[in-house]
């Protein structure tokens, strides 16, 4: 694991890092020291390590609750180089959809096929952050909604330290098997007029997980119209999980 820079603002640290060829970034509070709670966070599609969606909930995640958060960029996004498989798949799915097929199928076969690579590299990424000493093994959440969650599900099922998982703007299509395999507390996120992934495939992964505790959180809006008040309330069930 290879530092690139570090910077500080209003009591959060911030550091680039490289592991291997994966490019990331790690958020801690500002002089931290021993073991803390640290969550993993899945950016959505077309977006990156630090997307400002990203960014507002780690800087807050640690502000407000003293946790450490990682993200780092998926194959193809962010400093990652392109991938001309991904690209190729990508392509075809377009015209596909543009062809009358329908699109939720196309992304949850596309995002099962990255999540076999994304879910060994992420669990690298734990390995090594909870080595660094401000911020050691502690429990561990995930959050991630989109393209965060069709790979989150299958981390979050492959991965026991993960402890809670917020979710959601996605669907079962792909994600039930690995959905079923999930027993930690879980809050999953469905836009009930979302125009990406049909309502009832949301409800369907939801529904297939077999967490005890899991609260489907929907409200009204597209796609990338999630609430700002959710952060709020992901903030709220991490503490609870967590600390």
């Amino acid at each position: 694991m290879r530092f690139i820079s570090q910077a500080s603002s209003d009591g959060v640290t911030e550091q680039l890092f490289t592991l291997g060829e994966i490019p990331g970034v790690l958020w801690t509070p500002d002089g931290a020291a021993g073991s803390r709670p640290l969550i993993l966070m899945g950016h959505g599609g077309g977006q990156h390590k630090k997307a400002p969606g990203v960014v507002a909930h780690a800087r807050r995640f640690v502000a407000e609750c003293d946790f450490a958060v990682v993200a780092v960029d998926v194959p193809g996004h962010g400093d990652r180089p392109e991938d001309e498989e991904y690209n190729r798949i990508a392509t075809e799915n377009q015209a596909r959809a543009e062809a009358g097929e329908e699109l939720a199928p196309l992304i949850a076969g596309f995002q099962a096929l990255v999540a076999r690579q994304t879910v060994p590299e992420w669990q690298a990424v734990l390995d090594a952050v909870q080595r660094l000493e401000h911020v050691g093994a502690g429990p561990v959440g995930y959050w991630g909604v989109s393209l965060g969650c069709g790979l989150g599900v299958p981390f979050v099922a492959a991965e026991p330290r993960v402890r809670a998982a917020v979710l959601g703007l996605g669907g079962a299509v792909a994600s039930a098997e690995e959905a079923a395999r999930i027993t930690v507390p879980v809050e999953f996120l469905v836009q009930w007029d979302d125009e990406r992934v049909p309502r009832a495939a949301s409800l369907a992964l939801f529904d297939a997980l077999s967490s005890a505790e899991k609260t489907l959180h929907a409200n009204p809006g597209k796609h990338a119209e999630v609430p700002l008040f959710e952060l709020d309330s992901s903030l709220r069930f991490f503490t609870r999980h967590l600390s």
